[in-house]
């Protein structure tokens, strides 16, 4: 089952920001607590409640970052 072409936007920003904070909070966690037995679940945990914020966060700025990115290349 695919989406309508009209979710892209959505489904992309959806995507990115998961994945980009799902390394940002790894990076973070670790270098936070290190690698041992509660790293998991701490991740887990970090990377959900980053995510709630990159989510919408992506949203409102993909937009802003499309306009300045057109305005700083040749066209």
């Amino acid at each position: 089952m695919k989406l309508p072409q009209r979710w892209a936007p959505t489904l992309f920003g959806f995507i990115l920001s998961g994945l980009m904070s799902l390394l940002v909070s790894g990076i973070a966690t670790a270098r936070a607590t290190g690698l041992d037995a509660a790293f998991p679940g701490a991740w887990a945990s970090a990377w959900l409640s980053s995510w709630a914020v990159a989510f919408p966060v992506a949203l409102v700025v993909a937009p802003l970052t499309r306009r300045l990115v057109t305005r700083l290349t040749a066209g």
